[in-house]
């Protein structure tokens, strides 16, 4: 999942990590199923485009804002309902606690904030019948505005200024979600999996309006190391610019691809681990725009 955000000039990528199981053909049996995962990632290194830049080559005071870094420790509660082998209903809710230390343009001393509270709230359905071994199917739904967009500053020259839209806690919009996928076996000990997600914003709110985003998954499972499932993932993102008054449009928007190696643990008949890092093997920014250098992901999932 992604959640992408600028501290008038991006700042918050977002984990693009696949953990939605049912697109990877776990999550075929009916009843409930309860996940809870963790994501960090510290973001420090400054780019524009695909190159990274040298804070020390900026004099202070700059007409610019020159970010410091950003901490993200995303924690994500998820419930699965599946009606039967076809359909079924997702609600996911994360819960962030981020700092942040930035320069603003015309200031010579560091401005902090740290955001800490839900995010926002996405509601899915999947339908999966359109083969018999339910290997195709889409996911449709909706994210919704339960996030706060109103923190400020903490410290610093910006203390009590608002913080820039896109490390808000939420955007403040209703936003349509709609993905396909795609799973099967390439040999008895070998599966496979594809996923495309797209979010599209249906409204602004004040002043703000998320950029379209679409993340793209593929991944592959070695079936036959007993309790251990190694797993590589592919994760594709991009994500258009924002737009609005209180958006910074030439320093947002871009494209990113992670290579991300994990491993699953089968606990018990009813609770799965896993463990996933994403490396970034190729990133492109608009403007100045922090990224991590690594992202990691821990995460436990419980069939009731």
């Amino acid at each position: 999942m992604l959640a992408p955000g600028l501290a008038m000039a991006c700042s918050t990528c977002g984990c693009s990590l696949n953990s939605d199981w049912s697109s990877q053909g776990y999550a075929v049996s009916s009843g409930w199923h309860l996940s809870l995962r963790q994501d960090y990632f510290d973001q420090s290194k400054l780019m524009h485009g695909t190159d990274s830049v040298d804070r020390g080559a900026f004099q202070y005071p700059t007409d610019e804002e020159v970010q410091r870094k950003t901490i993200n420790r995303t924690t994500l509660l998820g419930a699965d309902y599946n009606f039967s082998r076809y359909w079924g209903i997702t609600a996911q809710l994360p819960y962030t606690d981020r700092h942040h230390q930035t320069i603003a343009g015309g200031d010579t001393e560091v401005s902090t904030s740290d955001a800490r509270g839900i995010g926002d709230l996405r509601l899915l359905a999947h339908y999966q019948g359109f083969s018999e071994d339910a290997g195709l199917g889409v996911q449709f739904g909706l994210k919704l505005p339960t996030g706060r967009y109103t923190q400020r500053f903490a410290s610093g020259p910006q203390a009590g200024q608002p913080l820039d839209r896109g490390l808000q806690l939420g955007t403040g919009t209703t936003d349509a979600l709609f993905g396909v996928y795609k799973f099967g076996y390439l040999t008895d000990s070998l599966a496979y999996f594809g996923q495309a997600m797209a979010q599209i914003a249906l409204d602004a709110r004040d002043g703000f309006r998320p950029g379209n985003s679409l993340n793209v998954d593929f991944g592959v499972r070695y079936l036959d190391a007993g309790r251990f499932t190694p797993q590589l993932q592919l994760n594709l993102h991009g994500e258009q610019r924002e737009s609005g008054r209180q958006s910074d449009r030439p320093n947002s928007g871009a494209n990113y691809a992670y290579l991300s190696p994990g491993l699953g643990l089968k606990l018990s008949p009813r609770l799965e681990a896993y463990a996933f890092v994403q490396l970034p093997i190729w990133q492109r920014v608009n403007g100045l725009q922090l990224e991590p250098r690594q992202l990691w992901s821990l995460g436990v999932r419980y069939r009731l």
